[in-house]
């Protein structure tokens, strides 16, 4: 068996008012640092074997900080566990986007919708869930961590529980928040979710 800690990045300094997405650029301020220090303190008693990170600024500098308080070695930059590639919504505000009808489409039925020019929740799916089985051959037996985004971590958790992706709206993933996941031969088991470090 494989232990996952899903580790969303900490926040920047606009989240919650326009979709970064793939945005270059995007970087931790002030308080991101502090909260991704805290997430960093929190993982030592962890001993994770390896630590994963998205290439997006904002999961880099969260790796990082949890490398800097050895909490883990330096992390590796996996494509994998990139944001989902919204396409032309990237860099929008989020007002902008609730006029978008194709937007409210896709938070209402990610099972069907699709970005503009990005990807779909489903593809997201396959990338996360294919790259944690790859990861869980490698380090079988051993706790390792994957710092990359909340729809990300959505999905593994969604697909592992065999819910449905339009059952996303009902899982919180909170800005360097851990959620727990446990890969084993029989299949998964949730540990824990959106453990957030105050």
């Amino acid at each position: 068996m494989t232990l996952f800690l899903l580790l969303r990045h900490a926040a920047h300094d606009d989240v919650g008012s326009f979709l970064a997405g793939r945005t270059p650029g995007i970087l931790l301020g002030q308080a991101g640092r502090a909260q991704a220090g805290r997430l960093a303190e929190r993982l030592k008693r962890e001993r994770l074997a390896a630590l994963y990170c998205s290439p997006r600024e904002r999961t880099r500098q969260t790796a990082d900080a949890i490398a800097a308080a050895g909490a883990a070695e330096a992390p590796q930059v996996l494509d994998a566990l990139d944001e989902i590639d919204f396409g032309g919504w990237s860099g929008k505000s989020f007002a902008e986007l609730d006029a978008d009808e194709t937007w409210r489409a896709w938070n209402a039925r990610r099972s069907e919708a699709v970005t503009p020019g990005g990807e779909s929740f489903a593809d997201v799916a396959r990338r996360i869930v294919g790259t944690m089985e790859r990861l869980a051959g490698r380090h079988a037996g051993a706790a390792i961590g994957l710092v990359t985004h909340a729809d990300v971590i959505k999905a593994a958790v969604l697909h592992h529980l065999g819910l449905a992706a339009d059952d996303w709206w009902r899982i919180e993933v909170s800005p360097a928040s851990i959620t727990r996941l446990v890969l084993a031969g029989h299949g998964a088991q949730l540990l824990g979710l959106n453990e957030v470090i105050h």
